[in-house]
């Protein structure tokens, strides 16, 4: 079986989430950022990058009945922060950190897409 686009997707998730950990980890370590953090939303980011790492992007690298369930997860799981974030925290929530969940989001629409093309072409090809 062909799994091309999942690898492909899993590669975009490990690098996003490895993203999210770095970032995150020198922030947790102490590194100066020239905005306002937020403790929670900075916890929320590294643990879901962990997640995504060592998690996530392995059950799509392994075509796991479970990846596209983790996939949707993580999609949802940013998408509600970011929507708490603009409601919530609205003015209150550095750009930087509202641009860094829309660029989250996007990659997993783009790395959602990629494993949607995959199970239609393994359902074609059976």
């Amino acid at each position: 079986m062909n799994t091309t686009l999942n690898k492909i997707a899993s590669g975009l998730a490990f690098l996003i989430g490895g993203i999210a950990v770095v970032a995150g980890g020198l922030v947790l370590l102490g590194q100066e950022t020239d905005y306002l953090v937020i403790n929670w939303l900075l916890l929320y980011n590294y643990t879901v990058g962990v997640l995504t790492v060592f998690l996530t992007a392995i059950l799509i690298w392994r075509n796991s009945k479970l990846a596209l369930p983790a996939a949707l997860a993580t999609f949802g799981a940013h998408t509600g922060v970011m929507l708490i974030l603009l409601t919530a925290y609205r003015g209150v929530v550095s750009t930087h950190s509202l641009e860094d969940m829309t660029v989250r989001i996007a990659a997993w629409l783009i790395i959602l897409t990629l494993m949607f093309f995959q199970l239609r072409k393994n359902k074609a090809a059976k």
